[in-house]
């Protein structure tokens, strides 16, 4: 079902822009940091990001028990770092308190979980931030992006459609990620949704693809979570406008590789 006031503003979310320009022509989205370098997910991770010049941070938000906004992919801690328990059962000073980066690498050790604003308060200026909203207030993190300034150099995922239709009913300008895997898809994600970002698979990188994306005023990205140069060859070669990868600094090899040839 088409929202009413989706459908009346579908022109406007056409002609709107996403983020600051790139300097490269497909811009890199770090997968929950430099995670093959950094535990993921850290400051060190992001900072990795940084250093590499790569356009987006992914992040993953969840909410600690007292409702402060910390970044963690897995609803508890006991994979990532030297503590147990589920998120929501723990308050941020309890996490604050432990150990994210030792079991990554001992050179890591006394990296911390970090609390969302503080982080995007430092990321600001360095890296957008793709974030990926596992469990948050959506009124509340809405907020934090704009009195941080983060706006127009970010975009949001949620891993169900309920989620995205509540983001998009509270807020029209933030940009919105959907999943897609072909013009019809593409379709229905820009009219039920107003997404401003398709993600695709590698098997959904193709000229057809990116066309209607295009078409739809919206932008193409392609999601490699593997090392497979084929796939960073052809996203460049055919136009994607954003690749989301775990190895920022193969494809950087890539683009040095194809540019040498031209």
């Amino acid at each position: 079902m088409r929202l009413p006031f989706i459908q009346a503003a579908l022109p406007f979310f056409a002609a709107l822009a996403i983020g600051l320009p790139s300097t490269r022509a497909v811009e890199i989205a770090c997968h929950r940091g430099a995670n093959e370098y950094c535990p993921e997910n850290t400051q060190a991770a992001a900072a990795k990001c940084v250093e590499w010049g790569a356009d987006y941070v992914e992040i993953d938000v969840r909410t600690t028990k007292d409702g402060v906004m910390i970044i963690m992919h897995d609803p508890w801690v006991n994979r990532t770092t030297n503590g147990k328990g589920m998120i929501r059962q723990l308050t941020a000073e309890q996490i604050d308190g432990l150990d994210a980066g030792s079991w990554f690498d001992a050179k890591f050790a006394g990296e911390k979980v970090p609390r969302l604003e503080p982080y995007l308060r430092w990321i600001k200026g360095k890296a957008k931030v793709y974030f990926d909203v596992k469990d948050a207030d959506l009124a509340a993190l809405i907020k934090l992006v704009y009195d941080v300034g983060l706006e127009n150099d970010s975009f949001f995922w949620f891993d169900n459609d309920r989620k995205a239709l509540d983001f998009r009913k509270l807020d029209q300008k933030l940009a919105l990620k959907m999943n897609a895997a072909n013009p019809e898809q593409m379709k229905d994600r820009k009219e039920r949704f107003a997404a401003n970002i398709v993600e695709v698979s590698p098997a959904g990188l193709t000229a057809e693809n990116i066309q209607a994306c295009h078409e739809l005023g919206m932008k193409l990205m392609v999601y490699e979570p593997d090392k497979n140069l084929d796939t960073f060859r052809k996203a460049i070669e055919l136009g994607a406008d954003l690749i989301n990868l775990d190895n920022a600094d193969a494809f950087q090899a890539v683009e040095r590789e194809l540019a040498a040839r031209q």
